[in-house]
């Protein structure tokens, strides 16, 4: 196989990594999730991470009233917990990681310098981004293109819980049509749920594709980064 990127930027969500317990850490699914990253770099392709939370805490929806900005603190908290859960297995896998984090936590993980992620990343090394922005009020898939861009990343990569985007809910709506291929424009006049609105934005007038797939095959990163037609494109 061969990889027609040099560089992408992979978000995980959180949900995935909980596997079928749909909460915590599915230790199995982590483990072949991280198997299909070791591919991936060991064809030579860079690879930042942005992992989402939401096995764990998903700011304000499970903050029931609480204070938006704390709510978000806490889900930064959990992105953390996920990153470093990442990057102990593909550490066991010999694969060098490096955890940067948007808000300081020093004793563990390196804050978040572009320059000093490029460096990881020219050097063969995986860095899992955490903590979002390190804003509230943004959702980590915007963190995700965010992250992209300022490491001039070829594409996004969107692992999710589904398998690209639909015309409507295809769990609640057995008609839903999947696209192979979308705008961004499409997705903003159509309001369509599966990249959030500020992301899908970035992504436009930064000019990166994305491409959204499912992580229930976690080999579907490897397919991904060699150019099979998989899940849906944004561009």
């Amino acid at each position: 196989m061969q990889p027609v990127y040099k560089r992408v930027l992979v978000k995980v969500s959180g949900e995935a990594l909980a596997g079928d317990k749909h909460f915590g850490l599915d230790h199995e699914k982590i483990g072949s999730v991280c198997d299909a990253l070791k591919k991936t770099v060991e064809l030579g392709v860079e690879v930042g991470i942005v992992v989402g939370g939401g096995n764990f805490w998903r700011g304000a929806k499970d903050g029931n009233g609480m204070e938006r900005s704390r709510a978000d603190h806490m889900g930064m908290l959990a992105t953390t917990m996920n990153a470093l859960a990442l990057a102990d297995a593909l550490e066991k896998r010999g694969v060098e990681v490096r955890v940067q984090t948007a808000i300081e936590m020093r004793a563990f993980a390196e804050p978040y310098i572009r320059l000093k992620a490029d460096s990881h990343l020219r050097s063969g090394k995986v860095v899992i981004f955490a903590c979002g922005t390190g804003n509230p009020y943004f959702s980590t898939d915007t963190a995700a293109v965010l992250r992209g861009a300022e490491i001039n990343a070829e594409i996004i990569l969107l692992a999710k819980n589904i398998d690209g985007v639909y015309s409507a809910d295809p769990r609640k709506d057995p008609t839903a049509v999947k696209y192979d291929e979308l705008s961004y424009r499409h997705i903003l006049s159509n309001g369509l749920a599966a990249l959030d609105s500020t992301a899908t934005s970035l992504s436009m007038d930064n000019h990166i594709p994305v491409l959204l797939f499912a992580l229930e095959e976690p080999e579907n990163i490897v397919r991904a980064v060699c150019g099979e037609k998989i899940g849906t494109v944004i561009r």
